[in-house]
């Protein structure tokens, strides 16, 4: 097929992409079912998180739980006794504990992994050889690119489902936004951008004894996230957390399904954030100010598509500033920014005004909210992991794919890699790798349009 052929056809495919009626959509769980029989593999603070709603359900037994932080096992045992649920086996003592977990519960429907980002790809991997044929795992995926194809080889060898948690994906307006673009409200996409910016300082650094204070230490004598995540930035230079943005905006133009990334070229600030937080704080003699940071306070990536459009990532965690994933959606029609909440429609907008984003995210709330905003209530994030771990245990009841696909998974994630070795090139345009071996051209959108997503 010709290139103009083939994306005359793509585009017709996006458009053609209908929004299922409201009753048809994934049901509440049924307590009658056979309950989906799960362990997770990392309780700490975001994986009491994911344990907590699978708690909630009548249709999951957690059977098993795996961590090596005494305190963080405390805390998840705690929440068994919450909601009145039994208390699993835990399995503990060691990095490797959770090979044990595999060994002894080979027949699992599925494992839910949160935990530090360089144990992902051994854990996915190791999970999969032990038969399980679902797999949740928080982002991101690996921390090479090598990581990424040995998940997705790993996958296809084990015939089995690797779902990356990208709650992102299900926030509200984000998903408003994609009904809006499947509707074709800004016409053709034409660019794109997103990114994680976000002041990490005190989840980077804290005092060890009490989350996200405000102190200079991290590795050992820290809390949490800051006994690992800190690391990354000593040793790192790239988009080193790209999925939160790179997932919705992959969803509408359909990357691997119609649509791929083609090529990528990364730039980096020079660091200083994380030295003046430690100074700040700990002064110019603590032992940390001597530390050479050698992630940039700014990494910008820009991604070219094979349909055409343009797309550009931020990664910005080390510098005083709100939070914000910069969205923005710009097609023939229009434009949606989520940092002003503002959209713009020609011929509906008044001319070079905003419209305030919230009128258009009522009227084009997406069906999928609109069904269970109440269930997601006291959902963190908004509501948004409700959806992830919904949508996760459906598709195992229904023996069906996951939404987020494995290469949705390594694709979205495999832009650290790839960023990193932009930069140390000198800014060089490097090869997007096609995990999909081709299949791209032939795979159909199916991310929140069937019923049980």
């Amino acid at each position: 097929m010709q290139r103009s052929a083939f994306i005359k056809n793509a585009s017709t495919l996006a458009a053609g992409c209908i929004l299922l009626p409201n009753g048809t959509l994934f049901e509440l769980p049924n307590p009658n079912a056979t309950p989906i029989h799960i362990a997770v593999i990392g309780t700490g603070l975001r994986g009491q998180d994911h344990l907590e709603l699978l708690l909630r359900r009548s249709d999951v037994e957690i059977v098993a739980i795996c961590d090596i932080n005494p305190r963080m096992l405390a805390d998840a045992k705690k929440l068994f006794t919450q909601f009145n649920k039994k208390l699993p086996e835990i399995f503990t003592g060691s990095t490797t504990s959770y090979k044990l977990l595999l060994d002894k519960y080979k027949k699992l429907n599925a494992i839910l992994i949160a935990t530090p980002w360089e144990w992902h790809k051994a854990m996915i991997i190791d999970s999969l050889n032990a038969g399980i044929k679902y797999v949740a795992c928080e982002v991101i995926m690996g921390i090479t690119l090598q990581d990424h194809w040995d998940v997705v080889h790993a996958a296809e060898r084990n015939k089995a489902q690797v779902m990356m948690l990208e709650n992102v994906c299900y926030r509200r307006d984000v998903m408003a936004v994609l009904n809006m673009v499947r509707q074709g409200v800004f016409g053709e996409l034409i660019h794109l951008q997103g990114g994680y910016q976000h002041d990490l300082r005190e989840v980077k650094f804290n005092d060890g004894l009490q989350p996200y204070g405000n102190g200079v230490e991290y590795g050992a004598k820290a809390f949490s996230e800051a006994t690992w995540r800190t690391e990354h930035s000593v040793h790192r230079n790239g988009d080193l957390y790209p999925t939160h943005g790179i997932g919705p905006v992959a969803n509408y133009i359909n990357i691997n399904y119609g649509n791929r990334f083609t090529s990528l070229c990364s730039f980096s600030s020079k660091a200083r954030g994380l030295h003046n937080h430690v100074v700040k704080g700990g002064g110019a003699t603590h032992p940390n100010a001597a530390v050479l940071f050698k992630l940039g306070d700014v990494v910008t990536t820009n991604i070219n598509c094979a349909n055409g459009e343009t797309i550009l990532l931020q990664h910005d965690t080390n510098l005083p500033r709100p939070y914000s994933l910069g969205f923005r959606v710009q097609g023939t029609n229009g434009i949606w920014m989520d940092i002003n909440k503002g959209i713009h429609i020609q011929g509906v907008s008044k001319a070079h005004s905003w419209d305030k984003a919230q009128e258009w995210y009522d009227k084009y709330d997406h069906p999928l909210w609109k069904k269970y905003a109440t269930a997601a209530e006291g959902a963190g994030h908004g509501g948004m992991d409700f959806f992830v771990i919904h949508s996760f245990i459906e598709s195992i009841k229904a023996n069906q794919p996951t939404p987020i696909s494995v290469y949705d998974a390594v694709t979205w994630s495999a832009i650290s890699p790839l960023s990193e070795q932009s930069i140390a090139l000198g800014n060089e345009t490097v090869e997007f790798p096609d995990f999909t071996s081709g299949q791209w051209m032939y795979n159909k959108p199916n991310f929140a349009l069937t019923d049980f997503y």
